[in-house]
């Protein structure tokens, strides 16, 4: 028998039952004793159909179940099958490592057990997050592949994501040793250079709101990354989720590291003779950025041989961003297709792929050449745009670079 038809028959026998009660004890009657003994024969009645009406609803097949699911494939074989070679393809790191960051998450990630299920364990939520950010799989996939619900795995990447940023942020994206970096740019060939800075556009779905904002200039929606790396490829400043309509240049004069920068906080204050001028510790960029005392750019127009020389010196040291950006997107492969993410969780997810490439880099994690191949098929997919020159200068930043070109020139002697 249906279950919601047994359950309206039950109710209107006990309301029927409740009525006749009524209508007895509202009656007078001689024999006191004929009221109780009807209530009492109608609560044994009522017992045993409420008796019956249980007992039929536990023969009923339910109409809806929670699906099935297996973890055999995580719990079996990732973890105690699987050597460092399956878990760098899939996992963009060795066992090692992942256990690692997981030991760093755990105080943010771990959840206890309820009466109706058991938590996620910390491993599996890492390993969740992880696999969604390092393939193109959509959620639905990911949920089949771990065991666990399609909401599950959104639920899983923010919270992790979120916890790489609170956790590890301040710790893996930083400045570090800076005599060490300058002294890899000068092995580079370029002096007292205290990193390379560039932007990339990350592809995003169409927002919700002021969506042209976000249309770059080769047509499609994204955000911008802008990241200040040193001369190994490592991130030591990020900001993610300016709009792609945005120029480089006001991105980068709306940002922390420009004020530190142009107050002198962010690196020593350690200055070489250049000529007839001093030279603080400067950055790199290409032509999208101002000229400044602490900011070198390529010369643009016409060039002569010293010019040419210069712009080459300058961009074989600026080629370690491409570089970072490549291996970050040949890792992290979200961030080549549409991040299907709300709006405001993008930043936080570039964040912690930017922290996560930080760790590979530092823990020597291989970059096979097949991911390379990979970057340059994707990247035709979703062009960069090109950048409008700023050809402002202030004069002091003139003479520096006039004074490295003839530096440059006398090397070349």
């Amino acid at each position: 028998m249906d279950p919601e038809l047994l359950t309206i028959v039950v109710m209107n026998v006990m309301n029927t039952t409740r009525l006749v009660l009524h209508y007895f004890m509202s009656c007078e009657t001689e024999n006191d004793s004929v009221v109780p003994a009807l209530l009492a024969a109608m609560e044994t009645n009522n017992s045993r159909l409420l008796l019956a009406f249980t007992e039929q609803l536990h023969a009923v097949d339910r109409r809806y179940w929670a699906r099935e699911t297996s973890t055999e494939w995580w719990d079996r074989i990732v973890m105690h099958v699987w050597d460092d070679e399956q878990w760098l393809q899939n996992f963009r790191m060795r066992k090692s490592t992942f256990l690692e960051l997981c030991a760093e998450l755990a105080p943010a990630l771990r959840r206890k057990d309820t009466r109706m299920r058991a938590a996620l364990t910390v491993e599996k939520r890492v390993a969740i997050a992880v696999w969604k950010l390092a393939t193109p799989d959509c959620y639905r996939s990911v949920a089949k592949q771990f065991g666990v619900g399609k909401s599950t795995v959104g639920a899983v990447v923010m919270q992790v994501c979120r916890a790489i940023n609170r956790l590890l942020l301040r710790r893996t994206v930083t400045l570090g040793n800076v005599q060490e970096i300058i002294d890899g740019f000068e092995a580079m060939g370029f002096p007292n250079c205290g990193g390379a800075i560039d932007g990339t556009h990350i592809p995003i779905l169409a927002p919700d709101h002021l969506a042209r904002e976000y249309i770059n200039r080769k047509g499609y929606f994204s955000m911008v990354l802008q990241a200040l790396v040193d001369h190994r490829g490592r991130f030591t400043d990020i900001n993610a989720g300016r709009s792609g309509k945005v120029h480089d240049a006001h991105i980068f004069q709306n940002t922390g590291l420009y004020r530190k920068l142009h107050s002198g906080t962010f690196f020593p204050d350690q200055k070489i003779p250049m000529g007839d001028v001093e030279m603080p510790i400067v950055i790199l960029g290409d032509p999208a950025y101002p000229l400044l005392p602490w900011l070198m750019k390529p010369y643009t127009g016409k060039l002569d041989s010293s010019k040419e020389r210069f712009n080459n010196r300058l961009s074989r040291c600026r080629m370690t961003v491409e570089r970072a950006f490549g291996r970050l997107k040949g890792r992290w492969r979200c961030l080549f297709g549409r991040l299907d993410l709300d709006e405001e969780n993008i930043p936080m997810v570039i964040a912690a792929c930017c922290i996560l490439h930080n760790i590979c880099e530092v823990k020597g994690e291989k970059f096979p050449q097949e991911w390379s191949a990979e970057v340059e098929r994707l990247a035709a997919d979703f062009e960069q745009p090109d950048t409008r020159a700023i050809r402002g200068a202030q004069c002091v930043a003139i003479r520096i670079r006039e004074a490295l070109k003839e530096h440059f020139d006398h090397d070349s002697q």
